[in-house]
């Protein structure tokens, strides 16, 4: 007798990322016409000084009222590589899910950091980026929308961006941990610790072949390449110091 194993396809959710400003419709109604599962909102993390409180108020009771679950996740929206980050942190949790994200709900910085974001961090080619086109611009008072209705969504082909492989990024956060410098030695000594270089070198030459896959697999695609690093020499040592390139960088990629 033979039994026969089948594994249902484990479903994937529908997730919708959007910023919230002054639009209520541009984010719940393509929601619900798209059969959004479950909604995050990009809302400003200083509450106090942010107007879109009412706004905030009314997309959650809405979306929520259709039994589509909602969730906050708090950021600088000012800060373009805050914005990058808190999409990042989104995408890393959705991963295994379908995600589109929404370019039009937001400011206009909170529109670049989020299609940046997009664009760095679709491995898995499940990221959906899209602009609603609203239906009316009634203008903004204070307490109504900005927009009402939706004329037209638009899909928006997330070319991609490149950034750094998983190693780079890795002693990218070394450097930084270290208060943005570091000596080549110690960092050689983290590296291999980490096993983010390999050395294959008789032990009398296994510091000369430590430091020449630190230059070659970590130090120059970090300097030459991407421009978060720079190395200096002072007195009898040569130090890695991390860039104004890479201090934004790491904002968002650690």
């Amino acid at each position: 007798m033979h039994t026969v194993h089948t594994m249902a396809k484990i479903a994937k959710l529908r997730i919708h990322i959007a910023p919230v400003g002054y639009e209520v419709d541009r984010i719940v109604l393509h929601a619900i016409q798209e059969r959004a599962d479950k909604v995050w909102l990009l809302l400003h993390e200083n509450k106090s000084e942010d107007k879109a409180g009412p706004f905030i108020s009314k997309i959650t009771k809405q979306l929520e009222k259709e039994r589509i679950e909602v969730i906050n996740q708090y950021h600088d929206r000012r800060d373009l590589f805050k914005i990058i980050k808190a999409v990042k942190n989104i995408i890393e949790k959705e991963k295994q899910n379908d995600l589109y994200v929404n370019l039009a709900s937001g400011s206009k910085i909170q529109a670049i950091g989020t299609m940046m974001a997009c664009m760095m961090f679709n491995e898995n080619q499940n990221i959906h980026p899209f602009y609603v086109e609203a239906k009316n611009y009634p203008g903004f008072e204070g307490k109504q929308p900005l927009s009402t209705g939706i004329r037209d969504i638009q899909d928006v082909p997330p070319y991609s961006i490149k950034t750094p492989d998983s190693k780079l990024v890795e002693a990218l956060k070394i450097i930084q941990q270290k208060n943005g410098k570091i000596t080549k030695k110690e960092m050689a000594q983290i590296a291999e610790k980490q096993e983010l270089i390999t050395i294959n070198a008789l032990e009398k030459n296994h510091s000369q072949a430590r430091f020449a896959s630190l230059d070659k697999n970590i130090i120059q695609p970090l300097e030459e390449q991407w421009k978060f690093i720079k190395v200096e020499k002072i007195g009898r040592n040569r130090w890695i110091k991390i860039t104004e390139e890479g201090k934004n960088a790491a904002e968002f990629l650690i």
